[in-house]
């Protein structure tokens, strides 16, 4: 590839995104392409440094609240620091780049979770990261009860394995979760060329194919 293809996964934790990332990586490299992946939060040295604030449980009892915009603008600063020293560097390179969160989070996670509204995550996008948009997203939407129970299983089970938190997300109510299910349909709605959404429930594999087919597809445009 003479210059490389930016992917972003998306969806609430317990989609199965991170799976599918891993897997998508992995049939990539078998094809002879060369593939970087990041996560976002993280990614960087100060990027995991961030993520260990933004999502360890323990951070509110020990440093005390995190305002909503405090937490916007710790997203974007990890987000800065990715494109600068991972994603632009790879790009340049023609490595196809798997990014496992990226600006719909922070839209559906800030802008309507915690109420900040989609202009002003969207005005930040534009201002720090100069409006830069991957050419794909799969944005992994299973019934949201489902995605949930997951997500608070596999960190609860985390807590008691590796001793590692990073649940402060997940405390929250049903509600706010909710708001960002919805927020990420009406992206998808409103982005509909560059997200791709996978809604039913089906096995790793058979949405595993998919994407693979999604992928080829773009990337022969």
């Amino acid at each position: 590839m003479s210059r490389g293809f930016f992917i972003t996964f998306e969806g609430l934790d317990g989609s199965g995104k991170t799976t599918q990332l891993r897997r998508l990586a992995a049939a990539l490299e078998a094809e002879g392409l060369r593939v970087v992946t990041l996560r976002q939060p993280g990614g960087t040295a100060l990027g995991d440094r961030i993520r260990s604030v933004l999502l360890d449980s323990r951070t509110e009892s020990e440093l005390g609240g995190i305002a909503p915009t405090a937490e916007m603008a710790l997203m974007f600063a990890d987000r800065a620091q990715s494109l600068a020293h991972v994603i632009h560097p790879a790009l340049a390179e023609g490595a196809v780049v798997l990014c496992d969160r990226y600006t719909d989070s922070s839209e559906a996670y800030q802008g309507a979770g915690r109420g900040l509204g989609s202009e002003r995550i969207r005005a930040m996008h534009t201002a720090v990261c100069d409006g830069f948009q991957p050419e794909l997203t799969i944005l992994l939407l299973p019934p949201l009860e489902g995605s949930l129970a997951r997500a608070r299983r596999r960190n609860e089970r985390n807590v008691r394995t590796r001793g590692t938190d990073e649940n402060r997300f997940e405390r929250e109510g049903d509600e706010f979760y909710r708001r960002i299910y919805d927020q990420y349909v009406e992206i998808a709605r409103r982005d509909s060329e560059r997200v791709v959404t996978i809604a039913e429930e089906a096995s790793i594999e058979t949405i595993a194919e998919r994407i693979r087919a999604i992928v080829r597809e773009r990337m022969a445009q």
